[in-house]
C-alpha cells in the first residue's frame, strides 16, 4: 500500500505519477512549439498546409504504432527498459529535426524535400520517445491506482495541456510575428529537452509494478482476446493508411500487411472475434484523436488568423490552462454521473465550442467560444483509457495502448492532414470565388489531397507568399493581400465548422453506450475474476 495515497497498490506510486506527468509535459511541450512554428517552416522552406499538416501527421502517427508495440512488449520487456529507450529517441530527434536548415542549403527541389525529410523523421523519431512513453505510462497509473482509474490517468494526462501552456508561452515569447522577431525556431524547439531530462532523472533506479493480467501470468494471445479480430480490423485500416501515406508502399502490399494483422491476433487469440464493445470503444477513440489532438495541432494558427497570429498564442495557452485545471477535478464529476456521462456532456460541449470559434469576431466572443472548446476536449482522452481499463482487465497493457494508438494514428493520419486539406480547399475556393487574377498568382503549385471518399485534390494557397501576407502588417497590405488575408480566414472558419462534425457523432455514440449501461445494470468496474467467472 501507498505511503503517499490510500487508492495505489505500490510506495513510489506518487513518484512514478509525476515522474509520468512530466513526461507527459514534454511531449505537450514539443507539441505546442510546433504548432507555433509552423508559419516559419512554411515561410523558409515553402510547404504547403497540407505538407506542414503532413509532417505533424507524422508525429501522431509514429506515436501511435510505437504505442502499439509497446502495449504488446509493456508486460514482458518491463516498464524501465521502454522508458530508457523513450530517453534516447528524444534525445535523438531533437538532432535530426535541427539538421532541416542546414539540409535546405542543398538549394532548389532537392534542398526543400530534404528538409521535409529532415522535420517529418525527426517528429517521427520525437513521437516513438513518446508513444514508447504512452505505452508504459497508461497502464502503469491504471495498474498503480485500479480504485480511482479516470481519476488519476485524467491527473497524469494533466501533464499534456501544462506542455501546451509551457509551450504555448515559449511561442508567445520567443516566436516570430510580423512586429516582434523572435529566436529561431530550433531555439524554441530544443526547450522540450529540458522536461525530458527532468523525467529521466525522476525514473532513474526506480521499481515499475506489473498490470494484474501480468502477475496471474496470462499469455500475449489471453491479453489480446478481448481486442480479437474485430478490434485488429479496426487498427488495420488506419496502419493501411499509415503504410501508403507513411511508407509509401502500393495499396496491394499495406492491404496485404493489414491481412496478416488481423490473422496474426485471430491465430493468437484461437479466433477470437473480440468484444464489440471494445471495438466501438476504438473506433471512437479515432474520433477523439482527431477532433483533439488533429485540431490542436492547428487551432493556434486559426485563433492567429482570426484576432492576430499573438493573440492567436495566447488563446492557445488560455485554452490549455482550462485543461490543465478541469482535469484535476474528473473524479468528483465521475462519482456523479459516470464516465460515460461525463463523454457525453463532453462531446456537446466539443460540438459547441468548435461551432462558437469558427463564428467568433472579437476577443471577449473568441474567449468564451475557446473556453467551451476547452471544456469540451478536456475529459475526452483519459475517461476513455480508463473505461478500457475498468472494462477489460485481462488485456493488461494491451487494450490500453491499442486505445492510445488508434487516437493518435487518427490525428496524425486524419486529423492533422485533414484539417491542412480542408483549409487549403476552402481558402483556395474562396480566393477564387473573390479574385480569380490574383488567386492565379498565389495559388500553390501542388494540389493537396485526403484520402477519404468524394474529396477531390484541391489547391491551396502557396505557403511562402501565405507567409509574407501574414509577416505585413494589415495597414501596410496590399489590396491583392488583404483578399488572400480574407480568403485564408473564411477558410479556417469553415474548416473548423467541418470539424465539429466529429464530436456530433462521438456525442451520438456515448449517449448510445450511456443507455445501454443503464439498461443492463450499470457501469461497473470489472476484475479478472469476474471475467473468469463469466465463461
Amino acid at each position: 500500500m501507498s505511503n503517499g495515497s490510500s487508492d495505489s497498490i505500490a510506495p513510489n506510486a506518487q513518484r512514478l505519477l509525476w515522474a509520468g506527468f512530466m513526461a507527459i509535459l514534454a511531449a505537450g511541450v514539443g507539441f505546442a512549439i510546433r504548432g507555433g512554428i509552423l508559419g516559419d517552416w512554411g515561410a523558409q522552406f515553402g510547404f504547403t498546409g497540407a505538407e506542414l499538416g503532413t509532417i505533424t501527421g507524422g508525429g501522431l502517427t509514429g506515436f501511435g504504432i510505437v504505442i502499439l508495440l509497446g502495449g504488446l512488449l509493456a508486460d514482458k520487456l518491463g516498464y524501465g527498459k521502454l522508458v530508457a529507450l523513450a530517453f534516447f529517441c528524444h534525445l535523438s530527434s531533437a538532432v535530426l529535426t535541427f539538421f532541416a536548415t542546414a539540409a535546405f542549403g542543398a538549394g532548389g527541389e532537392a534542398g526543400k524535400h530534404a528538409a521535409y525529410q529532415c522535420l517529418f523523421w525527426g517528429t517521427f523519431l520525437f513521437a516513438i520517445g513518446n508513444g514508447t512513453l504512452e505505452a508504459v505510462l497508461n497502464p502503469l497509473v491504471a495498474t498503480l491506482f485500479p480504485s480511482n482509474r479516470t481519476h488519476y490517468l485524467n491527473i497524469l494526462h494533466a501533464g499534456w495541456p501544462a506542455g501546451l501552456v509551457l509551450g504555448g508561452l515559449s511561442n508567445v515569447f520567443l516566436g516570430n510575428t510580423a512586429e516582434h522577431k523572435g529566436l529561431r525556431w530550433e531555439i524554441q524547439l530544443g526547450l522540450f529537452l529540458l522536461p525530458t531530462i527532468f523525467y529521466g532523472l525522476m525514473c532513474l533506479g526506480q521499481r515499475f509494478p506489473k498490470s494484474e493480467a501480468s502477475e496471474k501470468g496470462l499469455s500475449i494471445g489471453q491479453m489480446l482476446k478481448d481486442v480479437g479480430m474485430m478490434g485488429g480490423a479496426v487498427i488495420a485500416v488506419l496502419l493501411v493508411l499509415f503504410f501508403q501515406n507513411d511508407l509509401g508502399l502500393s495499396p496491394i502490399v499495406a492491404y496485404i500487411i493489414g491481412a496478416v494483422i488481423i490473422g496474426a491476433i485471430g491465430f493468437a487469440t484461437n479466433w477470437s472475434m473480440g468484444a464489440w464493445l471494445l471495438a466501438l470503444l476504438l473506433v471512437t477513440h479515432g474520433l477523439v484523436g482527431t477532433v483533439e489532438l488533429g485540431t490542436d495541432s492547428w487551432i493556434q494558427n486559426i485563433t492567429g488568423n482570426i484576432i492576430d497570429p499573438k493573440s492567436g498564442r495566447w488563446l492557445f495557452v488560455y485554452t490549455s490552462t482550462v485543461m490543465f485545471l478541469l482535469r484535476f477535478v474528473a473524479g468528483p464529476i465521475v462519482h456523479r454521473i459516470s464516465p460515460l456521462g461525463l463523454l457525453f456532456i463532453s462531446a456537446l460541449f466539443g460540438i459547441a465550442g468548435l461551432q462558437l470559434t469558427s463564428r467568433s469576431e472579437g476577443t471577449g466572443m473568441i474567449l468564451i467560444a475557446l473556453a467551451v472548446y476547452g471544456m469540451g476536449k478536456t475529459f475526452f482522452w483519459p475517461t476513455m483509457l480508463a473505461v478500457v481499463g475498468d472494462r477489460f482487465p485481462r488485456s493488461g497493457a494491451i487494450a490500453i495502448s491499442c486505445m492510445g494508438g488508434m487516437g493518435m494514428l487518427a490525428a496524425g493520419l486524419i486529423g492533422g492532414p485533414g484539417i491542412g486539406y480542408f483549409k487549403d480547399r476552402y481558402a483556395g475556393q474562396e480566393l477564387m470565388a473573390a479574385d480569380p487574377k490574383v488567386h492565379a498568382t498565389y495559388v500553390a503549385s501542388k494540389a493537396s489531397s485526403f484520402p477519404l471518399p468524394l474529396l477531390d485534390p484541391a489547391k491551396g494557397l502557396d505557403g511562402v507568399k501565405l507567409g509574407e501576407v501574414k509577416n505585413t502588417p494589415v495597414e501596410k497590405q496590399t489590396e491583392d493581400q488583404k483578399k488572400v488575408a480574407a480568403a485564408d480566414l473564411k477558410g479556417d472558419r469553415l474548416t473548423l465548422q467541418t470539424v465539429s462534425l466529429v464530436p456530433a457523432a462521438m456525442a451520438a455514440i456515448y449517449l448510445l453506450l450511456f443507455l445501454y449501461f443503464k439498461a443492463s445494470g450499470g457501469y461497473k468496474v470489472v476484475h479478472i475474476g469476474d471475467v473468469e467467472a463469466t465463461k
